[in-house]
């Protein structure tokens, strides 16, 4: 009994080694003064204003949730198809299949870009936003099967089965029985996507056009000439959206399950 609080102690220390830097961050974009020091001078939301009104800002925000959107939106699609594909039907290669989807978690993501970029030269195909939004989906397709496939698997066929045996088609039996039943795990998928695609730089780094900037590029362009208080503003809104999205997310989750069991 005695380790526990030093493990305790250990937990603490680890967790604000992680998250110190990033309340430091926040803190510096409701500074007054222009160089990002302390003491704070005064609370100010001027560089809030000041991202406002940046263009090239303005675009990169725009980009990336264009972006996060559209890869969301396909990973998730792809995604419930391939877990039910998975999870409800044997067919030949199917743990072949299986591996494949995940494969891209288990490949660090610069090997992943590389590789990519590599083959699609090869194939003397230019970069292009859709190359772009294909490497997203390559990325976050994985996270979206996992979380499905999950949920899945806790549903019983039966459901489906006593739709059919009622008249159902199989397409009234997913929409009407099957998807309410996954519905939180098909967001939580769709939300880890976004989020995912939202802040990812590595790939974007190889697979972005010339003149196409996401938000994660646009803040390292900007850390090439001086460390400006509006990358800690940028910052600031890039946690509060990479952080809020997922509670809310947790937040509909609960409230459906809830719901669903009165």
């Amino acid at each position: 009994m005695r380790g526990w609080p030093l493990i305790r102690a250990w937990t603490i220390l680890v967790y604000t080694f992680m998250f110190l830097p990033v309340a430091v961050v926040i803190l510096l974009a409701f500074n007054a003064n222009q160089f990002g020091a302390f003491p704070m001078t005064g609370f100010s939301l001027r560089w809030f204003v000041a991202l406002w009104e940046n263009d090239a800002i303005v675009r990169a925000f725009q980009t990336s949730l264009t972006l996060g959107l559209m890869t969301a939106v396909i990973s998730t699609t792809l995604g419930v198809l391939a877990s039910l594909a998975l999870v409800r039907y044997d067919f030949p290669g199917k743990n072949s299949i299986s591996t494949l989807l995940i494969a891209p978690i288990l490949v660090p993501e610069v090997v992943l870009a590389v590789a990519l970029l590599l083959f699609l030269q090869m194939l003397n195909i230019p970069k292009s936003f859709f190359l772009l939004l294909m490497g997203h989906v390559i990325f976050t397709l994985p996270f979206v099967v996992l979380v499905v496939q999950a949920r899945l698997v806790a549903v019983k066929k039966d459901y489906e089965e006593a739709a059919r045996s009622l008249g159902a088609s199989p397409i009234q039996a997913f929409f009407q029985i099957t998807l309410p039943l996954i519905l939180p795990a098909v967001m939580a998928g769709g939300l880890f996507a976004f989020t995912i695609s939202f802040d990812d730089i590595t790939g974007t780094l190889f697979w972005k056009p010339g003149g196409v900037e996401t938000v994660p590029t646009q803040i390292f362009a900007m850390l090439r000439n001086s460390i400006s208080p509006e990358i800690n503003a940028l910052g600031a809104v890039m946690i509060m959206l990479t952080t809020g999205l997922p509670l809310i997310g947790i937040g509909v989750a609960r409230w459906s399950a809830s719901r669903r069991n009165k």
